[in-house]
């Protein structure tokens, strides 16, 4: 394989407003929904880390072929953030990052306070 340049991939960086508080300490439901998230765009996990905290607050890390999927949530602030980064190694996805963050969006029917987008 001859590639005459490299774009590393898009890097996005959310930090949400959620109604529902619910949502934030529901970790077992966002693994389920990444899932549904990996196989609608052919990613591939690696591997998962979760840890949930005594108010029952999460991290977790899903660690994809592509890269990576990280997710902080704050339910006593009512807010999350998330990092989503997939490289363009054998593709460009750069429209696959932004679909899946506004599947996040809508997941958690949450409102945009912070949205970066760094090109690698």
């Amino acid at each position: 394989m001859t590639q005459t340049s490299y774009s590393p991939g898009l890097h996005q960086l959310l930090t949400l407003s959620v109604p529902n508080s619910n949502k934030l300490t529901a970790a077992q439901d966002f693994v389920l929904f990444t899932d549904t998230i990996l196989q609608k765009y052919q990613l591939e996990k690696v591997g998962v880390v979760v840890h949930s905290f005594e108010n029952d607050s999460f991290t977790i890390a899903v660690c994809l072929k592509e890269s990576h999927i990280c997710i902080h949530t704050w339910p006593e602030y009512n807010q999350l953030t998330m990092d989503i980064y997939l490289c363009n190694y054998l593709q460009d996805n750069t429209a696959k990052v932004k679909t899946i963050a506004n599947d996040y969006i809508e997941y958690f029917q949450a409102d945009v306070i912070k949205n970066f987008e760094i090109n690698r």
